[in-house]
Formats: structure tokens, C-alpha cells, sequence
């Protein structure tokens, strides 16, 4: 555990010397621990180092991990692709989705949410860097959607969310950030209430959050390498 703890500390103290490089609170960002791969005890562990906030990318290892961690008011955000024949877990089960790419999905959720809960937390995933390998919604395509789902009832539209081309260099790396956060605010400046920018790695937090990010997903800066082969 204090291998975990000294990592998120030192993840935490990254984050909050961004914040102030650009001006803003520490506060104002939030860290989304990207659990995927990785076990139950580990999460508790870094539960227990006061991190509350955890997203997962694959429905069936994420039930496993709800199972065993029941006991704990785990915040579940779910990142990645959404599979059709997931959509159901997925409404009834996380408080966050950080994937929608289309219309169809947003409807699926909305209409699955249970009515005894809350909306939905929910982020577009917008294909920044065009990759044709990458998931997401062209930057053209993201006013015509958000407009779609802000108007769903079971779902609360956040924000866009997105994961870069990798670059090595700051300036490089705050390009596509700073094209997200522009176009988090012309949506604003048309009637949506947007206060999320989930954007941000191990590798380029630092970059993200100068442009503005609020919640940044880390993973192997806090758990250290992956396993091999994921826990499915």
C-alpha cells in the first residue's frame, strides 16, 4: 500500500503544480483512476489512500470488481468503447460514461438508466487527432450530437472527452487539448451547459490540464505497468 500511496501522491502533486502553472485551483481538477487490468485488492487499496474515483473499460471485469467491492461508495466511471450488448450494465451500474460516439448508444443508456437513479454522467468521445484507428466523433459531427443527447431525459451531458496522437513535447501535446477545450466552449456559448473536459494521461496530464482539463484518467503512473494480459 504505501508503493500505491507514494504514487498517487506524487500523480497528485503533478497535477496540482499544473494547476497553478496555469493559473487555476487544484481543485478544479479532478483524478480518474483507470483501473482496467487491474485487481480488487488494488483498488481497495487505493481506496483506502483516499482515492474514491475509478474507471473501467471492460463490462465483465468491472462486474467481478463491483462484487467484491461492494462494501466501498466506489465512484465507477466506464472509459472506452461501449459494446451494444453492454449498454444495460452499464446504465444500471456506473455513475460515469466517458465513450459516447453516437446517437444510438446515448439512446440505449438513457432508456436503461433505472428512474430511481440519478442521471447519468456522460462525456462525448471526440476523435481529436482524426486517427482512423481511434474511436470518437469527428469535430464537425460533436454540436449535431451533444444537441441529441442533452436533450435525452435519464442522461446528464458533462462534457467531451478524448485521448490524443501521442506527442512528445508539451507544445505539441496541448495542440489537441486546446482544440477540445475550444470547442467545449462554443458549445457552451450555444446553450449547453458543459463543465467537463476529461482529457489527460500518465504521459501528458501536465499538457491537459494548461488547457483546461477537469478530470485527468490516469493509470500506469499510479499502479505502475500493466499486467500482461488483462483481468476479462
Amino acid at each position: 500500500m504505501l508503493e500505491l500511496s507514494n504514487r498517487l501522491q506524487a500523480v497528485l502533486a503533478r497535477m496540482a503544480g499544473a494547476a497553478a502553472a496555469a493559473g487555476r485551483p487544484a481543485d478544479a481538477v479532478r483524478l480518474l483512476a483507470v483501473s482496467k487490468t487491474r485487481s480488487a485488492e488494488e483498488i481497495r487499496s487505493l481506496f483506502a489512500c483516499g482515492q474514491t474515483a475509478f474507471g473501467e473499460n471492460y463490462v465483465q471485469e468491472a462486474e467481478v470488481k463491483m462484487a467484491a467491492l461492494a462494501d466501498l461508495a466506489v465512484e465507477w466511471h466506464h472509459i472506452g468503447r461501449i459494446q451494444s450488448n453492454k449498454t444495460r450494465f452499464i446504465a444500471q451500474r456506473f455513475q460515469w460514461v466517458h465513450g459516447i460516439t453516437d446517437e444510438h448508444q446515448a439512446h440505449r443508456l438513457s432508456r436503461q438508466r433505472p428512474g430511481e437513479l440519478p442521471p447519468l454522467d456522460v462525456c462525448i468521445q471526440v476523435n481529436v487527432s482524426q486517427e482512423a484507428t481511434k474511436a470518437g466523433v469527428g469535430l464537425a459531427a460533436v454540436p449535431a450530437l451533444a444537441q441529441a443527447v442533452a436533450a435525452l431525459p435519464n442522461l446528464r451531458l458533462r462534457g467531451l472527452m478524448a485521448i490524443p496522437e501521442p506527442a512528445d513535447d508539451v507544445a505539441s501535446q496541448r495542440r489537441p487539448f486546446r482544440a477540445l477545450r475550444e470547442l467545449r466552449d462554443r458549445l457552451r456559448d450555444g446553450g449547453l451547459e458543459l463543465d467537463t473536459l476529461s482529457m489527460g494521461m500518465s504521459d501528458d496530464l501536465e499538457a491537459a490540464i494548461l488547457e483546461g482539463a477537469t478530470i485527468v484518467r490516469v493509470g500506469t503512473a499510479l499502479f505502475g505497468p500493466r499486467p500482461v494480459k488483462p483481468l476479462r
